[in-house]
């Protein structure tokens, strides 16, 4: 045989599967965790180097309570390092609950025969779209069932009737797609209509628990949907999101999934998920959850704390399925974005008529369990000295997937996206703040400023909020 450089080359390890589950379970079951491990590992972490599958089962494996606290405080460290006390805000927007799948654990599911099905029409979406910019809400994800209905041109065509909604100073200018997994074409058409990230969640990345879980529809193929981000990449979409839905399985297995996926989509495309989302499961129209999978709170916050040290620059989802109080918490430790205001029954926002938890068991997919609207959670997070976001800047500047990295590796994040968040939140107060919310955020602005001061000069930043107090809109750095 006649070697040939092309001999030598590494076989292409995009669009092909990379979950292990027996060399997951021979880490989980084998690696040895000690204080001093945890300490070296948190210290690697803090200088801003991604832990490997073997570094995040040695954290998985600590138990002792000197060890989680020092994991927590660790995340919480690192957080503060590369995001600052930014908390980006966005509201989740159902389009339609038709469903083909047949998941064991969602509302949505075919078997469902209960579940009242529904598609908001084009008039329908622009009356959600105009409440929910009557909130002051300016980042949402579309969320839909999967169907033949929700095509890749028809997910472009909302997407483009939501940018083309305007009322008063209300505009959305970033959405996020949380959808079917989709072709290489199909992806590239929902890009073109100016997309930001685009969601699938794994929900479980363990073969056979998934294999139990999806018993119908295209989502029973297990390896479609792993892969189904490499086409979102190779589409041309480098803003991808992961997530997995812990009670499912084992939740340590979990977290190893999400690092291996984000090591995989880097080894591949240069380039991790922007976004990590990790649902916990809550209560589903006639769905049992399997105790023995059911992720108690303290676990719960443990396991933030070590996504957040595993993988130092991927943004952190949490959900309004979690309780205040847990919301409250988590925050410290990692994450970056929560939604607020957020209403699941289709049509909803625009909905002023109340109905009760049976009722809407039977349109949502799941149950939510912090139903504030949006100007309390910003209220709150005022009250803890964060500072909430509207920001879409990097998105529509260019600074998305391998760029963004390389804007973000660096520390960037806190000092020019704290910049741009100031002048959201000076937009919100201007609009659609409380009194009582207003006063709180001016104050928060001006210690922020007095903060950044140490970084850079902020005289550009007051003279646009001086030219937001005036009317204009929509200034970014």
């Amino acid at each position: 045989m006649i070697f040939t450089p092309e001999s030598y080359k590494i076989p292409d390890k995009s669009m092909m599967p990379f979950i292990d589950a027996e060399e997951i379970e021979n880490l989980l079951a084998n690696t040895v965790s000690s204080p001093e491990k945890v300490d070296q590992l948190i210290n690697k972490a803090l200088s801003k180097k991604r832990l490997t599958l073997q570094d995040t089962a040695v954290l998985l494996n600590a138990n002792d309570s000197a060890s989680i606290k020092k994991i927590k405080d660790g995340a919480r460290l690192l957080k503060e390092t590369i995001y600052g006390n930014r908390i980006v805000l966005f509201a989740p927007l159902y389009v339609g609950n038709k469903c083909l799948n047949n998941c064991e654990y969602c509302g949505f599911r075919s078997s469902n025969k209960e579940a009242i099905r529904k598609t908001l029409t084009d008039e329908d979406l622009v009356k959600e779209v105009e409440a929910l910019e009557d909130n002051g809400q300016k980042r949402l994800i579309l969320v839909y069932g999967e169907h033949p209905d929700y095509s890749p041109e028809y997910i472009a065509h909302t997407v483009k009737t939501v940018y083309n909604v305007k009322k008063g100073n209300g505009e959305i200018r970033r959405v996020n797609i949380n959808a079917a997994p989709l072709s290489i074409e199909g992806f590239k058409t929902v890009k073109d209509s100016g997309i930001g990230t685009y969601q699938v969640f794994q929900e479980t990345y363990h073969p056979k628990a998934y294999k139990k879980y999806h018993l119908g529809g295209a989502k029973k193929d297990y390896t479609n949907r792993l892969t189904s981000l490499d086409r979102a990449m190779e589409a041309g979409i480098d803003d991808v999101g992961i997530g997995a839905l812990f009670g499912l399985h084992d939740w340590r297995f979990e977290v190893m999934g999400l690092v291996r996926h984000t090591n995989h989509l880097e080894a591949c495309y240069n380039v991790g998920p922007h976004t990590i989302s990790f649902p916990r499961l809550q209560d589903a129209s006639t769905f049992i959850q399997d105790d023995r999978y059911r992720v108690s709170d303290e676990d719960f916050t443990k396991l933030v704390a070590i996504l957040r040290l595993a993988v130092p620059y991927t943004g952190m989802i949490l959900t309004a399925r979690e309780p205040e109080a847990i919301r409250k918490e988590v925050l410290h430790y990692g994450v970056s974005q929560i939604d607020g205001g957020t209403k699941l029954e289709l049509g909803e926002y625009s909905h002023k008529e109340e109905l009760n938890h049976s009722q809407n068991l039977n349109k949502e997919q799941f149950k939510i369990n912090d139903d504030r609207s949006l100007n309390e959670v910003i209220d709150e997070l005022l009250d803890d000295c964060y500072l909430p976001s509207f920001c879409t800047a990097c998105y529509r500047l260019g600074r998305t997937g391998e760029h963004f990295m390389e804007f973000s590796v660096p520390g960037f994040i806190k000092r020019y996206c704290s910049a741009n968040a100031i002048l959201t939140l000076a937009e919100y107060i201007m609009d659609y703040a409380t009194p009582s919310t207003a006063e709180k955020g001016w104050k928060v602005i001006e210690k922020n400023l007095l903060d950044l001061e140490k970084f850079q000069k902020t005289d550009e930043i007051k003279s646009r909020i001086e030219r937001i107090k005036k009317g204009e809109r929509d200034l970014y750095f």
